[in-house]
């Protein structure tokens, strides 16, 4: 459940730190320690480390109270820190999420001081009606100062306006499909041709400009590093980030995160990458969900957004790579894909991590695809292609589900 702004805070206390397990596989594997980092050789503050700990995990999106109220978040958490895992994406919007973080992190601050990791959260929506949105300057301070107090530090390193296109402008000829001729041929129809870059489209632009603007006082004062936009359509997130660095202050975003575009079956961040930072002018992007929200998955959750015709689709992924145990291989290959393309391109991942056993995981893919070399190997590629070849036949291949949109 998400809280309002105003609303009671829950609690979810902790034991003693000498009281939880710090068992062999709360233990880190040396061999596969996370190293590699991305982003710009003079950047102000510490590159983004490759793989980023998506805190949603701690939410009833994907555990139960239960799971969430345990010591599961904690040693999660620190095995995380403990393979070089050292950046956590979280939001007010995933419930519980900034609490049970912040108070893993603060229990564990004698083994990872504060200055050892980075803490990405977001500002501006509260829950899935309009009303649930506020991009208001004293909305987006009060969001700060609560995830603050929530996450208990005196600096935020990232904070994004969350899920933009519920309240920009859409300037789009369409709002599903593949959008990579925003950049090329229809660039004027998505309000990204030449001349078009400081135009306001209407009310929603300005309610996003204010909450940057905002987000800016804030990172003037330390409270926050970097200000950034997050959200799910490409076009919509570049105009928006043009728009910013046309606008006063004239100031590049520091970095846009968008998720579900880059995968298995959406590869469509690679082609904007470029957009954001030459256009744009921004120093970071990043990319969330490489199991699309687990819809590269046997069972993809009933909330999930993406239409029928995606998750039949999937059922198709779901068969031919099936493994010789009757076991699906999509969630492990997608990730190796998604872990492959993203250190092709420099950029880092946001992966949801719910357990000991998903850091693992995680640690173990990411050391197959950055130290040995998993994208050369024939066979690997040849599944790969089989994979892809479904979401090509069905028409799906780089296609983006319809835009997100309010709850009635």
């Amino acid at each position: 459940m998400v809280e309002r702004l105003d609303a009671p805070q829950p609690t979810f206390p902790l034991p003693p730190l000498a009281d939880i397990p710090d068992e062999d596989i709360d233990k880190a594997d040396d061999a596969n320690r996370i190293t590699t980092r991305f982003g710009p050789a003079d950047a102000a503050f510490p590159n983004v480390p490759a793989v980023v700990f998506g805190a949603a995990s701690f939410s009833a999106f994907y555990n139960d109270d239960d799971h969430i109220r345990g010591v599961t978040p904690l040693r999660t958490t620190r095995l995380a820190l403990r393979y070089g895992i050292q950046a956590f994406d979280t939001s007010p919007y995933y419930g519980p999420s900034e609490i049970v973080l912040g108070n893993a992190l603060k229990a564990l601050e004698n083994e990872f001081p504060r200055s050892s990791y980075q803490i990405f959260t977001k500002c501006g929506r509260f829950g899935n009606a309009r009303d649930a949105f506020d991009y208001t300057p004293r909305g987006v301070r009060a969001s700060v100062e609560r995830s603050l107090a929530r996450l208990q530090t005196a600096y935020l390193d990232t904070v994004y306006v969350h899920d933009v296109e519920f309240i920009a402008e859409c300037k789009a000829p369409r709002t599903s499909g593949d959008h990579r001729a925003a950049s090329g041929a229809e660039a004027d129809a998505y309000g990204l041709g030449e001349g078009q870059e400081a135009v306001v489209y209407g009310n929603g632009d300005r309610e996003v400009l204010a909450a940057v603007g905002e987000l800016r006082r804030l990172q003037d004062a330390g409270a926050v590093r970097r200000v950034g936009i997050s959200g799910y359509p490409l076009p919509t997130l570049l105009r928006l980030a043009i728009l910013a660095k046309h606008t006063v202050p004239y100031k590049p975003l520091d970095v846009v995160m968008s998720y579900s575009h880059l995968n298995l079956q959406n590869r469509t961040l690679v082609d904007f990458k470029t957009a954001f930072e030459r256009r744009a002018g921004v120093k970071h992007v990043l990319t969330a969900s490489p199991l699309s929200m687990k819809l590269l998955t046997p069972n993809p959750p009933a909330w999930h957004p993406a239409s029928e015709n995606f998750k039949e689709a999937v059922k198709g992924a779901v068969q031919v790579s099936m493994r010789p145990d009757g076991e699906s291989g999509l969630p492990k290959l997608a990730l190796e894909y998604a872990f492959q393309k993203a250190k092709e391109v420099g950029i880092p991942t946001v992966v949801g991590l719910g357990s000991l056993k998903d850091v693992h995981e995680n640690a173990r893919i990411w050391y197959s695809v950055d130290k040995q070399s998993l994208g050369e190997n024939e066979e690997w590629k040849q599944r790969v292609g089989e994979v892809i070849s479904v979401f090509e036949e069905e028409g799906l291949l780089d296609s983006s589900w319809e835009n997100p949109r309010f709850s009635e």
